[in-house]
């Protein structure tokens, strides 16, 4: 079966931040210890790809996907009850027009936090999407 998210799926991705309801990321580095973060930057960049704005590069974020690409997001929405894990496998990208698409997909109030785009991008490549216990999508 291979990868490709719903437009619903999208959408809510796309809207989490401004919907208050932002993504959780686990990410584990070298130490393979998980570590959890929200990230209001979270963005469906394709049907099979997520990215993430990094305004600080320096992140622990890039450091653990540098040593370890495999990283999970959940979404959440208590109202619609739609729920989702997304395993990716993840990379930072500092193509400038990568950086430039996923800092103007970025939610306004996160662009406001880095003006002058001195961040940097992360996509994601999905492997697997999981809903009720149940994988639902699965990289070929």
């Amino acid at each position: 079966m291979a990868v490709s998210l719903t437009e619903e799926m999208q959408q809510a991705i796309n809207n989490a931040f401004v919907d208050g309801y932002p993504i959780v990321w686990a990410t584990a580095g070298a130490d393979q210890q998980p570590i959890l973060g929200f990230f209001g930057t979270t963005q469906a960049y394709s049907d099979h790809e997520i990215a993430v704005w990094m305004r600080v590069p320096e992140r622990g974020f890039l450091t653990r996907i540098a040593e370890n690409p495999k990283a999970t997001m959940l979404y959440r929405n208590t109202e619609t009850r739609m729920a989702f894990q997304i395993h990716v496998e993840a990379k930072r990208v500092d193509d400038e027009a990568v950086k430039k698409t996923v800092w103007s997909n970025a939610a306004e109030r996160e662009r406001e936090q880095d003006p002058e785009m001195k961040g940097t991008a992360v996509v994601a490549e999905i492997v697997r999407v999981i809903q009720r216990g149940e994988v639902v999508m699965q990289r070929d």
